[in-house]
């Protein structure tokens, strides 16, 4: 059995999940050696464009009460922060404000703070040491005893140069040379949604970072324009138990669905666990009776090909009234995840996520 610490930042674009589905999700992943949560969804505006601001009283009670209830499942907590361009102008008034904002995460009680500089532009001069040095400006102020921080261009993938600007040279390993060696970086491997990892690229891009990397899994999310059609439940495959070494850790980005999330995640722990002897659609079969007992996972199963491969918005309408018949058999949140997905209550629009 792979030696990995394994959790879940909640990093993806679209609506948030119910505290209710957050806690189903520690419940069920724990007892498989998930040991962290991260909040961060992209749809929290005062964790990203209005971060100056303090959470509503309301939802600085509900992550409160998230934050003991991961504790006390032996989960640690934390929450990821997106200060959205905060390098270009690191002065007196955005330092106040700043300050101001890790007391009042300080104070929801937090193992792990995540600093994302993800999805900004960042082609500019001195990236690497302006962020740097605002990291470590966080991490003397901060009380979590774990900082990780995501750098502007945490992919090889040539997307994020097309979007955001072209990356300064040797980026990563300015900020490598940079960074406390105890702070801990981000990286999605090969591209943003990396089909695979290898014990190789890990390799090099632990010397580019002069520490190991911190795995952001971005499988099984499906947010996005091209992503959200589709329901990805398969088991994992691409993460094999020899990466186990080359990583600090692996964190999964899930699905907008938090129940039928938790059935590739529980096949990611178990390819961890069987190393060469891991099955990916045994390990999907395991995963899905446990999480949905035994006819809703063939059910599932019986539609992975049309959920996965075809998506949605290539089911005939003769397809969605069998599966719509199937799935409202079913008292079970995934089938209601089903059911809602089949109605394009997941859809995301490019709009949305640029407005966020």
């Amino acid at each position: 059995m792979a030696d990995i610490a394994l959790g879940v930042i909640e990093g993806y674009y679209g609506k948030p999940w119910s505290w209710e589905a957050r806690r189903g999700v520690v419940d069920r992943l724990a007892p498989h050696g998930y040991g962290f949560f991260l909040y961060a969804p992209k749809n929290d505006p005062f964790l990203r464009r209005r971060w100056q601001e303090a959470h509503p009283p309301e939802t600085a009670a509900e992550l409160r009460a998230f934050s003991a209830f991961c504790r006390n499942r032996g989960v640690r907590f934390g929450v990821g922060l997106s200060p959205y361009e905060i390098y270009r102008d690191f002065g007196k008034q955005t330092q106040t404000a700043l300050a101001a904002k890790l007391a009042e995460l300080d104070g929801l009680g937090l193992d792990d703070l995540a600093i994302l500089f993800d999805d900004m532009r960042g082609d500019l001069p001195d990236l690497a040491a302006s962020q740097a040095r605002i990291v470590h400006w966080i991490a003397e102020r901060a009380s979590a005893t774990r900082v990780i921080v995501c750098p502007s261009y945490y992919t090889d993938d040539p997307i994020l140069d097309r979007v955001f600007g072209q990356r300064p040279d040797n980026y990563l390993e300015d900020l490598g040379a940079l960074l406390d060696p105890a702070i801990e970086v981000f990286w999605t491997g090969e591209e943003v949604c990396s089909r695979e990892f290898s014990p190789g690229h890990l390799r090099r891009v632990e010397r580019q970072l002069r520490r190991k990397p911190f795995l952001w899994d971005n499988y099984p999310v499906n947010d996005g324009p091209l992503m959200s059609p589709f329901l990805h439940v398969r088991g994992f495959t691409g993460r094999p138990a020899a990466i186990a070494p080359h990583v600090a850790a692996h964190a999964v980005n899930p699905a907008l669905q938090p129940t039928l999330s938790q059935i590739p995640a529980i096949t990611l722990a178990e390819s961890y666990m069987r190393g060469e002897d891991y099955e990916y659609g045994q390990a999907f079969l395991r995963a899905a009776r446990e999480v949905l007992g035994e006819d809703l996972a063939q059910a599932v199963l019986r539609n992975t090909t049309q959920f996965q491969g075809f998506g949605r918005d290539r089911l005939t309408q003769e397809n969605v009234s069998r599966m719509r018949a199937r799935y409202e058999r079913f008292d079970h949140p995934a089938a209601r995840e089903i059911l809602d997905w089949l109605d394009g209550a997941y859809d995301i629009s490019l709009a949305e996520i640029e407005a966020t």
